[in-house]
């Protein structure tokens, strides 16, 4: 049987592909049935050869980071089963909470390393974690890049998270919607901001506790002041950057915590006073996503607590060219994923 894959022919084309017959694994490996792709906005810098994004795909490049799927057959020497389900490990950092360990060119699906838009693909056993129970594989596929960015963000952000923390998100994209689910499980009182109440609705049943639509509250700071009674936050997970920080600044309270994750702004180099952060003690610092460990320690957390990730849309394989178009102007809260 041939294994088909979605390529990238051109600078913002996808083919499918046959890419040749189905692999076998060698020792120490497996080779995974990938059920299920979850899209990223890096797949579209990749995809359109973008100059944002710091290494080119080669010619014919698989795209994909992220990715869930069931073990269908295992080589000497592995520690996993056939009929495991995992999710993708997308790059070469293993253990640790240091960003320097990170690599950007060991990350699947960029560059020249081949990606998850394919039906099986062979990987290491080192390039896996297992499924939370009782998760789908198009939700399992969206822990990585949005899930486990989040979790840093939270628990490996410089603030303990739990009862008696105040946490702002913004917006309702996957990293958004994941540090709203995660840090309301871990019992944090959650202040969620979005366009449109509509998506607030969906912050609400993620666990937010206070809703600010900032489109009919553009000085949403204020409102952040109000509900913690002047205190601020003790933590923002900053999804838009410049566009936004000094809104956020006022938010967060004295030696609070601003944790960048996301450049959505549309000047993403606009100047900024920071004076409020060097006065009051904020700290700010910038998180990606994170090492096997801590995929690890976040798919027993969702599982310990029967976490459901938002998955705002659901292609099937055949149309993976349209879910990436789809993820340009994404207006459903959540991730958007591909079924293969």
């Amino acid at each position: 049987m041939a294994n088909q894959a979605w390529q990238i022919t051109a600078p913002g084309t996808l083919t499918l592909n046959s890419v040749g017959e189905i692999p076998r694994p060698g020792p120490k490996q497996v080779l995974l049935r990938v059920h299920a792709i979850s899209l990223n906005f890096r797949d579209i810098l990749v995809v359109d050869h973008s100059p944002a994004y710091p290494t080119t795909a080669i010619p014919n490049l698989i795209p994909g980071s992220d990715g869930a799927g069931v073990i269908e057959s295992v080589g000497a020497d592995s520690r996993w089963k056939a009929g495991d389900r995992v999710i993708v490990h997308p790059n070469s950092w293993y253990t640790g909470f240091d960003n320097k360990k990170f690599d950007i060119n060991t990350v699947y699906g960029g560059g020249d390393v081949q990606g998850t838009m394919r039906g099986w693909m062979i990987l290491g056993d080192e390039q896996m974690v297992k499924a939370p129970k009782g998760l789908s594989m198009e939700e399992a596929s969206t822990m990585f890049t949005a899930g486990a960015t989040a979790f840093r963000a939270l628990f490996h952000g410089g603030v303990e998270v739990g009862p008696g923390t105040t946490v702002l998100t913004q917006g309702t994209g996957g990293v958004s919607c994941y540090a709203i689910l995660l840090a309301a499980a871990a019992g944090a009182t959650v202040i969620a901001t979005s366009s449109s109440d509509e998506k607030l609705e969906t912050a609400r049943k993620l666990g937010a506790a206070h809703l600010i639509n900032y489109r009919t509250t553009p000085d949403w700071e204020n409102e952040v002041l109000k509900v913690t009674g002047g205190k601020g936050v003790e933590l923002v997970v900053d999804v838009v950057g410049a566009e936004s920080i000094e809104q956020s600044l006022k938010a967060t309270g004295y030696g609070g915590t601003i944790v960048v994750v996301g450049l959505l702004s549309k000047d993403p180099f606009k100047p900024v006073n920071i004076m409020t952060d060097v006065l009051y003690g904020v700290k700010t610092g910038h998180l990606g996503a994170g090492s096997r460990e801590v995929s690890e320690e976040m798919s027993a957390f969702m599982e310990k607590h029967d976490l459901h990730p938002q998955v705002a849309e659901v292609y099937e394989f055949e149309k993976a060219q349209e879910a990436l178009k789809a993820l340009t102007n994404l207006t459903a809260p959540g991730k958007i994923v591909v079924r293969c």
